[in-house]
């Protein structure tokens, strides 16, 4: 800002004021600055030099005008220089950062587990009694159990490896009598007779027909992909009558491409362990389930992550407790796909940049990174969904600042995108990783609650920005 200020006063002698605001340090406050023959500015890196004028007479207005104008044209220039200087500035205040997401779940044998037993006391199952145990599963998983075959010295019911097979070669869920998956195994820890103490291989008991002691029938809920297993003692008026103990039951973790213990509880034709040794010989299961507590969880990969560096205070990704927008949040909650959102965000104008971080799924222990360039005032938002769900997706819940550093796990949460049915994660069969699509439905986003044992936010995801 230029101000002139003239005393025509005769005998006064007034010096030009000009009035700029400071261009190097910012300042919000101006600056007067005197110009006088050859005086120096200070706190400033400038020189500068004027002419002071003299008393102006009506007789020298011509000199004054030369003069007036030759300061104006100092000025304009310094304020020219001003602009430039703060344009440069303002190209040289963007930064860049690195931001890594990094899956940090504890792989679990077992996604689900648990016992059964009888009603009675003590509560083994007698002939012609029944017992059910409800589980989820999808695709390639399979369900084993055991108990205890009670008229013996070592022997125990169970299926053959890896478990029970619940879908079929087309994927559909298999239901009914499936009495055949029963097996009667000798632990080979003690003499069939005598009782005592032996050492050899599990192995098939061989005459006894166990499908005929045991039936096991199969229902199936698609909605829940959830199955009921009943087990009923069939055994009596049978030569081989026989209780059954309590018992256990697991369900293998899945990973997309394999079972992560295909060889639940025990290994055929080899020696027998602790665990399935006290349910064979006493029908005791303590042992197992703190086996079984100790290794099952719900785990889960992530997918690529996608970064979005904007202006203002809305978070641009989703919108806690409203409806799901359609510009491609549900394509990454549900199958991991970022490209429909990628897309959409670029044509918003609080927009400045999107990106996406990997490029494939993270498995437990791996990590993607990206850059991305931001300028003061910037803020990020990120997304990446929880790849063994239906439609959930990890967030920031609070907004952060794109100069951020550090660790922004304690920042992140994990949403429900509303959009498909919730089912068991990892044994959910309309899940992306089973190779199916989620139940549609119409729900606002919301935080994922407990209704599902799913691992705190920080042991699964760890986002971090350098």
């Amino acid at each position: 800002m230029i101000q002139t200020i003239l005393d025509g006063k005769k005998g006064n002698k007034s010096p030009l004021f000009f009035t700029l605001k400071s261009c190097t340090t910012k300042k919000l406050n101006q600056e007067n600055i005197i110009l006088s023959g050859s005086q120096k500015v200070a706190d400033y890196s400038y020189r500068y030099q004027f002419i002071t004028i003299k008393k102006i007479t009506f007789m020298n207005r011509f000199i004054f005008r030369t003069s007036f104008l030759a300061a104006a044209t100092v000025a304009a220039f310094t304020l020219s220089s001003c602009r430039d200087s703060d344009d440069d500035m303002m190209m040289n205040s963007s930064f860049q950062r690195t931001i890594t997401f990094e899956n940090v779940v504890t792989p679990k044998d077992f996604v689900e587990s648990g016992s059964f037993q009888g009603t009675g006391t003590p509560p083994i199952i007698l002939p012609g009694q029944s017992v059910s145990v409800k589980f989820s599963a999808g695709k390639a998983q399979a369900l084993m159990f055991a108990t205890m075959y009670g008229a013996s010295k070592d022997w125990f019911f169970a299926s053959q490896q890896p478990g029970i097979k619940l879908f079929d070669n087309n994927g559909n869920a298999i239901t009914g009598d499936v009495s055949s998956s029963v097996r009667l195994w000798d632990n080979g820890t003690k003499d069939d007779t005598t009782g005592q103490v032996e050492s050899k291989p599990i192995m098939q008991v061989s005459g006894v027909n166990a499908s005929q002691l045991m039936k096991l029938n199969l229902a199936y809920n698609d909605v829940k992909s959830e199955f009921t297993l009943t087990i009923t003692n069939t055994s009596g008026g049978t030569a081989n009558e026989t209780p059954f103990s309590p018992g256990v039951w697991a369900v293998s973790n899945y990973n997309g491409s394999q079972l992560l213990n295909n060889a639940p509880f025990f290994t055929p034709n080899a020696l027998s362990n602790p665990e399935i040794t006290d349910i064979a010989q006493m029908g005791n299961i303590s042992k197992m389930m703190t086996k079984l507590n100790a290794n099952t969880g719900i785990m889960t990969g992530l997918s690529p992550a996608l970064v979005v560096v904007y202006h203002g205070d809305k978070n641009p990704i989703y919108e806690l407790g409203k409806l799901d927008n359609g510009m491609g949040l549900k394509d990454i909650a549900q199958f991991g796909n970022a490209a429909k959102l990628q897309n959409s965000l670029k044509s918003l104008p609080n927009v400045k940049g999107v990106y996406i971080a990997g490029n494939a799924p993270v498995a437990p222990g791996s990590k993607v990174t990206t850059n991305f360039n931001a300028e003061p005032g910037d803020k990020i938002a990120y997304a990446t969904m929880f790849g063994f769900s239906n439609d959930w997706f990890y967030a920031n819940e609070q907004n952060i600042d794109a100069n951020t550093t550090g660790d922004l796990s304690l920042k992140t949460s994990l949403f429900d995108s509303g959009t498909g049915i919730d089912q068991y994660p990892g044994a959910g069969n309309h899940q992306a990783l089973f190779g199916g699509t989620p139940q549609s439905e119409n729900m606002i986003i919301s935080k994922v609650g407990t209704q599902y044992p799913v691992p705190a936010v920080q042991n699964v995801i760890k986002v971090t920005v350098n």
